[in-house]
């Protein structure tokens, strides 16, 4: 803010009547002060920029940091609403948006409100009548500049919103490109995705058109003022009001002001592009877990005084917090008179009043027509839910009162499409660790020989360091599967939900796989959703599900003996199939 004053200063010296050495001597002074100047400047902005930078970027850091541990602990009803292209635009475009306007927009805002107020000061002082004069673009710009920040906030959230749902097409269209193209449909994906793209370009031309009306308004009034100040200066200069030099610098500092006033619109703008992103992440890293499930963990603490201090258990286990159970897991498990319907939707009634007794060490088949709740049963004991009405147990203890975390670390699961990492073979099979980098080498090899996927992994050119690609899709389904079963093998647990985990396989496969799981069933509680006829035989217990409970339980000869029963209906139907190999 000095340097127009000093050239003010230096043109004075220059048309001043003086002897030529004096001149020389007060040029070279005013020139020596700005050269200081100019060097403290360029040291001041070096370590603006370079903090704001840094700050930016650990900001931006910490707000991904936050935004993903909060998508970690939400409820399975959430993900069941929630689309995840949505969520990674969050992750991404949001947080940098928010992390730039509160850094470096703020920074050049805070530098161009000094400049501006400096200016102001400096021109009072040159000449309060031409300040006066100067001032008047104040008022109108204040009052574009609120009407204008109000409509580019609810223009970034809505370029936001539809920037997510855009990604989300992009984003499932792409993770499921083999089902797009087995159907042809890549033309009718582009379109969808262009549909998607083209309001967003809509949207945007809005905020082109009335950033440039507010901007080009803006320029408009500060041309206007300095205009008005050349008028109104060069007449007080004939008058002999006003010095050249003083002029001179006023016209300059009239320049900064103008260019910090572009200053504070562009900071007001971009504050307001970075507020409106900026709900939608409060909105997710302030959201409140269901509130049920508050109530449930302080009434464990009103009737048993006992808690784990890692937090409240939300809706669908939130993690870490509950009871830990001290004493080893027996595995009992028991629905009683359950109640549920998903919370996407909620028109629907999945469990009413279902009661089933899983005694532990023993193999329990759950069968039943398609649509009536039988994979229900494991989410339910996974605590991905939460039963509206009664309870599920383990050991006699209702498994809200338990930390999930460690509920989960009990219970070994493997599915009919097994989903695997875009990691290794090795990192796969690690994960059924509680600490996947405390296990060994042999822990792994073990796991897999017992899985029978050891002779296979290392036919393999990298064996066990081989890479899997995306949900696992270089593998064949038979290798996906018994991956997932050295997985749960590392994991040891103490119960095991297997959701007809052969049925997807041809012979071969499936008769390696039904090894390893005779191997990993051995010696612990297991539900078994079943199909499969084989299956069904060799289980200790068959509940049969039908209409929301448990219509008829017991061994396959005892289910086959009851004439109208719905189990030998499914077996008579087929809807129970007779496996591969003819048994």
């Amino acid at each position: 803010m000095a340097v127009p004053f000093c050239i003010g200063k230096v043109i004075d010296i220059i048309y001043s009547p003086s002897e030529q050495e004096k001149m020389k001597e007060k040029l070279t002074t005013f020139c020596q002060i700005m050269v200081g100047v100019f060097i403290v400047g360029a040291v001041a902005n070096f370590g603006r920029v370079y903090l704001m930078s840094v700050s930016g970027n650990r900001i931006i850091n910490r707000l991904r940091q936050t935004l993903f541990s909060s998508i970690m602990r939400q409820e399975m009803g959430f993900f069941d609403k929630t689309k995840t292209g949505e969520l990674v635009n969050r992750l991404s475009a949001d947080t940098t948006l928010v992390g730039q306007s509160v850094t470096q927009n703020i920074s050049d805002g805070l530098r161009a409100v000094a400049q501006a107020t400096g200016g102001v000061g400096m021109m009072m002082y040159v000449s309060p009548k031409l300040t006066g004069i100067a001032l008047l673009i104040v008022p109108p710009v204040s009052i574009m500049a609120r009407y204008y920040g109000r409509f580019l906030r609810a223009i970034t959230k809505d370029v936001q919103d539809s920037l997510a749902n855009t990604t989300q097409i992009a984003e499932e269209k792409i993770s499921n490109i083999r089902t797009v193209r087995a159907f042809g449909h890549e033309t009718t994906e582009e379109d969808r995705y262009n549909t998607g793209i083209k309001h967003v370009l809509d949207l945007t031309y809005k905020e082109a058109l009335m950033r440039a009306m507010f901007f080009g308004s803006v320029g408009l009034a500060g041309n206007c003022v300095v205009l008005s100040v050349f008028y109104y200066g060069g007449t007080m200069m004939t008058e002999s009001q006003i010095s050249v030099g003083d002029l001179s610098a006023f016209l300059l500092y009239a320049a900064y002001i103008g260019v910090s006033l572009g200053g504070m619109t562009s900071f007001y703008s971009e504050m307001m592009k970075g507020l409106g992103a900026s709900t939608r992440l409060w909105e997710l890293t302030d959201r409140t877990l269901l509130y049920q499930y508050m109530v449930d963990i302080i009434q464990v603490v009103i009737i048993t005084g006992r808690y784990h201090p890692g937090g409240i258990p939300g809706g669908g286990g939130y993690p870490g917090g509950g009871l830990i159970p001290t004493s080893p897991v027996i595995g009992n498990i028991e629905f009683n008179d359950v109640r549920f319907i998903y919370p996407s939707r909620d028109d629907v009634v999945i469990f009413d009043k279902l009661s089933l007794l899983v005694p532990s060490g023993s193999i329990t088949a759950v069968v039943g027509p398609s649509g009536s709740g039988k994979s229900t049963v494991g989410s339910l004991l996974l605590r991905y839910y939460d039963p509206s009405q009664g309870s599920v147990t383990l050991d006699g203890e209702d498994i809200k009162k338990i930390d999930p975390t460690w509920l989960r670390g009990q219970i070994g699961t493997v599915s009919q499409e097994p989903v695997l990492f875009s990691c290794s073979v090795r990192d796969n099979i690690a994960y059924g660790s509680q600490d996947p980098t405390t296990v060994t080498d042999e822990e792994i090899y073990e796991a897999a020989k017992k899985a029978n996927a050891y002779h296979f992994i290392n036919s393999f050119p990298d064996k066990f360091n081989t890479l899997v690609g995306e949900r696992g899709q270089t593998l064949s389904g038979g290798q996906r599967q018994r991956v997932a079963i050295a997985r749960a093998i590392l994991k040891n647990p103490k119960i095991l939900i297997l959701d007809e985990a052969t049925s997807a396989l041809d012979a071969e496969s499936e008769y390696l796989v039904h090894e390893a799981l005779e191997r990993l069933m051995v010696g612990r509680t297991v539900i078994t959703i079943a199909h499969r006829l084989s299956t069904i035989k060799s289980a200790d217990q068959i509940a049969v599900i039908d209409h929301g409970h448990v219509s008829e339980i017991g061994s396959y000869s005892q289910l086959m003996d009851i004439p109208d029963g719905l189990f030998r209906k499914l077996v008579e139907r087929q809807t129970i199939t007779v496996d591969v190999n003819g048994s």
